[in-house]
């Protein structure tokens, strides 16, 4: 496995999520869609998005699983760290209905859909079993918000 070439030092209280965004996306780029720090070794894309109210583009980093029996479809989990309130991203995608993915050196087209009940437990409990940070984001929000768990599908 290639080694992650680091553009950054990824401090542990960053200021400014918008300077933290942007080195993991300056990293992701430079190793084709793998990065250090936190996000070592795990699963990661760019998710391209227009604001739903200030129409600017914008990319969001984010971890991602891939669906076991479809590849095309991926899952990306509204965690926003166990904040009570859901990302900016989550509305912006849920209000276009599709997103550009920058997964590794590929960009796609993908059509989002929210996934609800059974379906999303399952899903999100796949995650935080295999990222444990995920099952101290749904504590964190228990009783406050079920963190939303989106499909991307990638489109033709």
């Amino acid at each position: 496995m290639p080694v992650v070439r680091r553009l950054s030092v990824y401090a542990a209280n960053m200021s400014d999520s918008r300077d933290f965004n942007t080195q993991v996306i300056d990293e992701f780029r430079a190793n084709e869609g793998r990065v250090g720090g936190p996000f070592e070794g795990a699963p990661m894309i760019l998710l391209h998005h227009r604001g739903r109210k200030s129409g600017r583009e914008m990319v969001t980093p984010t971890m991602y699983l891939a669906d076991e029996s479809d590849p095309a479809v991926i899952y990306v989990f509204a965690s926003k760290g166990g904040a009570p309130s859901n990302p900016a991203w989550y509305y912006n995608l849920i209000s276009a209905g599709t997103a550009d993915v920058e997964r590794g050196t590929d960009t796609y087209l993908a059509s989002v859909t929210e996934l609800t009940g059974v379906e999303r437990d399952r899903v999100f409990a796949e995650q935080a079993r295999r990222f444990s940070g995920f099952a101290g984001y749904e504590e964190k929000t228990a009783g406050v918000r079920t963190i939303p768990v989106l499909a991307l599908r990638r489109t033709p």
